[in-house]
């Protein structure tokens, strides 16, 4: 039996696609929760908003973390609700404004 493909969510898609252009920091959860020892790394960093943390849980799996101005949240969530993080609007525009430059041309 054919399986089908999941549907892929276009607002989601929109949402990577700003997330690419965040910084980004690779870390590795060692002995806390992925969430705890995202916050540990912001606090000893000194990372401000926004950026995105991806912390090793182990070898097979990576827990993906926005840090904004209203604190930590999952990226799957801020990939889906991007609109709501003003930090990401001013990123979202710049996008923007690079497509449609590129199509002027």
């Amino acid at each position: 039996m054919a399986r089908r493909r999941k549907r892929k969510s276009r607002r989601r898609q929109e949402g990577r696609k700003i997330l690419e252009h965040v910084p980004q920091y690779n870390i590795e959860s060692g002995e806390d929760k992925p969430v705890t020892a995202a916050r540990k790394y912001i606090q000893a960093a000194g990372i401000i908003p926004p950026a995105l943390l991806l912390v090793k849980r182990n070898e097979h799996t990576t827990d993906r973390y926005f840090w904004a101005e209203k604190g930590l949240f999952g990226a799957q969530y801020v990939e889906e609700n991007h609109f709501l993080f003003p930090s990401l609007r001013v990123l979202e525009s710049h996008e923007e404004k690079a497509v449609v430059a590129g199509h002027s041309r």
